[in-house]
This record gives structure tokens, C-alpha cells and sequence, in this order.
């Protein structure tokens, strides 16, 4: 497993990182700044997510809900304290930089998925294997995108999630995992093979509450000590910019571990967004851009600062020594008592199960990439819910270490692509923008405005 660890650090190190923060300066600057000038926006979109909900249809916000219930999993309750832990309390504001960045690439990536969209029954399907080969027309490359993302989310991903609930609820509840296996596995086929509207469905019913009720104790745990706010936010500055951390390479532990944490949580221009973003129904791709920027920033500014928060503002002592769930927990426990190890634990379930949910919908988006047989389909499911079971039983470091690699991958075959194709989101938004200073309320979009690439799209 030794060279796994070395071409993953290099790959992530030198070249992903280089490449995500390379094209989100560009998107930014390309767009506008469109993450801050249309924040406003975003959020009004949001509210008004519904337009396409009813019938057969999947709505902009049940779209957002899967992506959202994909990038927000353990990553947020674990992911942060580890970050932390290595990199101190300055990795939390490169998170905070990295996610302004990110969502001007989850812009561009979601926008895409749109345009490039193709039909699919009564609904839509998409991601970065159908805008590379549609827009780049470059198919055996939309082949080697959705085998990696299949093998990345679907199955090496889920394994990870479905064995943080069996270990959460065996130490919260003293509950043998191998009955939480088979809980977890049915629940998983009863979502999985009711299809994407039923994902949807219970994407934009679970996720808000999850996402709510984590905030609200996250914000409990502020009230209760605000005098020390300003000291935190003092450390997270300091940490992440001062001398002394200069001086003893901090900086770079910080920069580094933020980043990465970062990257890993939000998924911005990672290509997994993206396919839940083509199912939805909307006037203007433009608009599910935008709402699956403001996804970025739910998920890091909002979900995974709850996590930092709880942690720095807690005083338990930060050690390497100390996993980060476990870093998590006994923040918790420490503010709220004992019932706050029983909250970690329903947390990670809601966390992780969504992310299994949203997970099987970009593997099988993927699939039907090149296999639209309702056999094969069949069987991808059925593997699904074998995944989870084995997931629940089995030890993951290779897994773990497999699906770095295999992400690091996958994300660079898209940032390839929507660098390259980048070009036609700032179109789009340049139209969006001239329709909404011209006073209309909700902007369309038909493609004979790309007159150029106007064989290319097919729902517009």
C-alpha cells in the first residue's frame, strides 16, 4: 500500500490542487466574480427551486438536494477535525478560501451538465461524461470519466460510508454491526430501486433536516460559549497567516490540510455534482449553476464551519493522536453531555446514508453512459446494496487508499474538460444577466443563441 500513499500525495499535491485552485482563480475572474455579484440570486433561485416538481419531473431544489446529500457525509463531522488536527486551527480558514473559490468551478461544471443534458424518459440525465462527449466529442474519454466515477463514488466511497454507520452506532448504542448491516442494506434497496425520482425525493426530504439540525446544535453550542468567539476566529486567522507559523512552516501545513479538506467536502470541479445537476428541470442552465454554487458554500462555509466551531470553541485538547470522529464526538460530549456521543452517531447515519443515496445516482447516471439496458441496471443496483453489505463488514484501507486515487483521476479528466468548455458557461451567464437587466424575472434559454454548437444540444 506504500506507493498507493506516495502517488496519492504527489497527484494530490502537486498536480490537483495546482489544477483545482488554477481554474477557480480563472472561472472567478472569467465570471465576474459571479459568486459573489449573483449571490443574491442563488439564494432566490433556491427559494424558488420548485418550478420543475410535480409529475415525472425532478425540480432544481430535489437536483440540489442529491448533490448536496452527496458532498455533505462524514467528510464534515471527520474530515474538519482532522484538518485541524494536522494542520491547526489555520486549516479552517483555507477551507473557508477554498470554498469562495470552488463554487465559481461548481458553477461552471453545473452549467455544463445543463446545456449538454440529454432526455431520458420524461426526465434528463447528464454529468461530465455527456458534456465531454457532446461538447469535446470525445467518447472513449466519457468512458474512462464514468468508470472512474463508478468505481470511485458508487463503489469504493459507499463501502467507506456504510462502515462509518455500522462503527458509529456499535459505539453509540452497542448495537452488533452486523445487524446494523442489514438494516442499512435494505434501507438502501428500498431507495435505490424505486430510481432517481424516489432519490429525490428522499434527497430533499432528508438532507434539509439533517443539514438544520446539525446547525441549530452547532449554533447551541456558540451561544453557550460566545465570549470565546472572538479569540477562535482570532486563532483561525492567525494560525492560517501569522509570523510564528511562518517561521515553523505552519503556514503550509495549514494551506495544505484546509485545501485538501476542502476539496474533499465540497467537491467543486470534481465532476459528481455535475450529474445530479443535469436531471433537473429549469428555464435557463444558468440557474442550476448558480444553485449548485451556493451548494459549495452550504456545505463548507455553513456545515463543515459548524464542525470547526464546536471543535476550537469545546477546549478538548487537539491531538494527533486522536481520530477525527472521535475528535468530534468528545467535542460534543463535552458541551452537551453524554447524549452528544448518541447525536454523532444519528449525524453520521443521516450524513453517510444520503451520500450512499446520491452516490448510487451518479454510478448509475455513469452507466447509462454506456449501457441503458434495464438488465444491466438492474444488476448495478443489486451490486449497489451487495457494496453496502460488504462495506459494513469489512476493514477499508485499501478502499480508502483505491478511491483517492481513483477521485484524483476522475477529477482531473474533468477539469480538463471544463476548462476547455468553460467558455460557454460565461456565454450563458453573460445572456442570463443582459435578460435580468432587461427586466425579465425568469430568464430562458433556447440554443439557437450557440448557434455553433447548436447540433450539439438536444433539450434547449
Amino acid at each position: 500500500m506504500y506507493w498507493m500513499t506516495e502517488v496519492n500525495d504527489f497527484v494530490w499535491s502537486y498536480i490537483l490542487i495546482a489544477m483545482l485552485i488554477g481554474l477557480a482563480l480563472w472561472f472567478t475572474v472569467k465570471s465576474g466574480f459571479v459568486q459573489f455579484t449573483m449571490f443574491k440570486e442563488m439564494v432566490r433561485l433556491l427559494f424558488k427551486s420548485n418550478e420543475g416538481s410535480g409529475g415525472k419531473r425532478i425540480s432544481s431544489f430535489q437536483a440540489f438536494a442529491i448533490s448536496l446529500g452527496s458532498r455533505v457525509g462524514t467528510g464534515n463531522l471527520a474530515g474538519v477535525a482532522t484538518a485541524i488536527t494536522v494542520g491547526g486551527p489555520g486549516a479552517v480558514f483555507w477551507m473557508w478560501i477554498i470554498a469562495l473559490l470552488g463554487s465559481c468551478s461548481g458553477f461552471v461544471e453545473a452549467t455544463l451538465a445543463q446545456l449538454y443534458k440529454r432526455k431520458q424518459g420524461d426526465g434528463y440525465i447528464g454529468g461530465p461524461a455527456y458534456y465531454i462527449k457532446y461538447g469535446l466529442h470525445q467518447p472513449w474519454w466519457g468512458v474512462l470519466f464514468s468508470v472512474l466515477i463508478i468505481i470511485t463514488f458508487s463503489y469504493a466511497f459507499t463501502s467507506v460510508q456504510s462502515n462509518t454507520i455500522c462503527a458509529a452506532f456499535e459505539s453509540a448504542f452497542n448495537l452488533d454491526y452486523r445487524i446494523m448491516a442489514v438494516v442499512l442494506t435494505l434501507l438502501t434497496g428500498v431507495v435505490i430501486f424505486g430510481g432517481v425520482r424516489r432519490i429525490a425525493r428522499f434527497s430533499s426530504v432528508l438532507v434539509p433536516i439533517m443539514a438544520i439540525g446539525y446547525i441549530l446544535l452547532a449554533l447551541f453550542v456558540l451561544v453557550m460559549n460566545i465570549d470565546m468567539l472572538p479569540a477562535v476566529l482570532g486563532d483561525i486567522v492567525a494560525d492560517a497567516m501569522g509570523w510564528r507559523e511562518v517561521a515553523g512552516g505552519g503556514v503550509g501545513a495549514a494551506l495544505m490540510q484546509g485545501i485538501r479538506r476542502g476539496l474533499f467536502s465540497n467537491e467543486a470541479g470534481m465532476g459528481s455534482a455535475p450529474n445530479a445537476a443535469a436531471t433537473a428541470h429549469v428555464s435557463h442552465p444558468v440557474k442550476q449553476g448558480l444553485i449548485q454554487a451556493l451548494g459549495v458554500f452550504i456545505d463548507t462555509l455553513v456545515i463543515c464551519t459548524c464542525t470547526a466551531f464546536v471543535i476550537l470553541l469545546s477546549g478538548v485538547p487537539i491531538s494527533q493522536g486522536v481520530d477525527g470522529v472521535q475528535l468530534t464526538q468528545a467535542a460534543l460530549v463535552s458541551q452537551v453531555g453524554n447524549w452528544g456521543s448518541i447525536f454523532v452517531a444519528v449525524a453520521i447515519f443521516m450524513f453517510a446514508f444520503s451520500t450512499i443515496v446520491a452516490n448510487s445516482y451518479y454510478g448509475e447516471a455513469n452507466l447509462r453512459y454506456f449501457s441503458n439496458n434495464k438488465k444491466v441496471v438492474f444488476l448495478f443496483r443489486l451490486s449497489i446494496v451487495g457494496i453496502v453489505m460488504l462495506g459494513s463488514l469489512a476493514s477499508l484501507e485499501f478502499a480508502w487508499s483505491f478511491a483517492d486515487l481513483s477521485m484524483a483521476l476522475m477529477a482531473i479528466c474533468n477539469l480538463i474538460a471544463i476548462g476547455m468548455l468553460g467558455k460557454y458557461s460565461f456565454r450563458l451567464l453573460a445572456d442570463y444577466r443582459a435578460q435580468k437587466r432587461a427586466g425579465v424575472k425568469e430568464p430562458t434559454f433556447s440554443k439557437d443563441k450557440l448557434p455553433e454548437i447548436e447540433d450539439d444540444i438536444e433539450c434547449w
